[in-house]
């Protein structure tokens, strides 16, 4: 199989962000904050158009209520919409029946937007972690087609370090479910984590370079998955009273993100996350089990 670019966008407000769970945010910072969302987020749609590119939008669920109009163009686009939960809540805060609750909810709120079904999922912090392995059999019984929320890291947050590095069948009690991981660059045993986010603001570009090129030569099938946040795109806006080290991670590189995605778009051809799970069912390949 030809190798697979995967760029997707986990679009949450600024406010929801793991590193600003407990702070309390006034409702003109918030509503400051989804104003620039839907503002950035039609900036990545006209940079994803330029480069002819098609891309994955995780959205949480809420903002097909409160930003409709943003939801509908993102789809009338050609791009795919997948949830990110009602609210981005970590997994962890759940029972598998509340979870089930949150994801039909979300499911539910953008498919009444787009009038498609919404196949694909990706836990706020990559939170489908060994303690929430349940989340698998919950995620097939809601009808979902993948998930893509397995990071074969080691993290504080989240991660499953000796999970497969590409697509695979994490397998639950009684269902499975295809899982895309996000990109690793192996280095010896361990998993350098280039897919995006704070990785791509932090480390030369270069790096994500190198884990695509390692992915393409060593994986079959290959599927780079690279995943991005609208705020990452927005240098100017309001700054979170954050500690020292999450306000680091939270803000570095930020000045540079816009043009290495342009770069990165560029001489590459990017496949929706729902058409690479449908090319690998269709070729029938053998994929790694991995229990959760």
């Amino acid at each position: 199989m030809q190798p697979f670019h995967v760029a997707s966008f986990d679009v949450e407000e600024h406010h929801r962000i793991e590193a600003a769970t407990g702070l309390q945010c006034s409702v003109e910072l918030k509503q400051e904050y989804a104003r620039r969302m839907e503002h950035t987020t039609r900036q990545l749609l006209d940079h994803l158009a330029k480069a002819q590119a098609l891309a994955t939008f995780y959205i949480v669920g809420e903002i097909a209520r409160t930003h409709p109009g943003l939801v509908r163009d993102i789809h009338a686009a050609g791009h795919e919409i997948g949830s990110h939960s009602w609210d981005h809540r970590r997994v962890h805060h759940f029972t598998p029946d509340s979870f089930r609750d949150d994801l039909l909810r979300s499911k539910e709120a953008l498919e009444d937007v787009t009038g498609e079904a919404v196949l694909g999922f990706r836990a706020p912090t990559f939170s489908v972690v060994r303690q929430t392995g349940w989340a698998v059999d919950v995620l097939a019984e809601c009808g979902f087609e993948y998930d893509s929320s397995v990071f074969p890291v080691r993290h504080d947050r989240y991660g499953i370090p000796d999970a497969p590095r590409g697509p695979f069948w994490a397998v639950g009690r009684s269902h499975e479910i295809l899982e895309l991981p996000p990109l690793t660059y192996q280095v010896g045993k361990f998993n350098l984590p280039v897919a995006g986010g704070g990785y791509f603001r932090l480390f030369p570009l270069g790096v994500m370079r190198a884990g695509l090129r390692q992915t393409a030569q060593s994986m079959s099938p290959s599927v780079a998955m690279l995943y991005f946040h609208p705020w990452e795109f927005d240098p100017e806006q309001p700054r979170l009273p954050l500690g020292r080290v999450a306000k680091w991670r939270t803000y570095v590189g930020m000045s540079r993100t816009t043009a290495r995605l342009k770069s990165l778009l560029q001489g590459r051809s990017f496949a929706r996350a729902i058409d690479v799970v449908r090319a690998i069912k269709a070729s029938a390949v053998a994929l790694p089990r991995f229990p959760l």
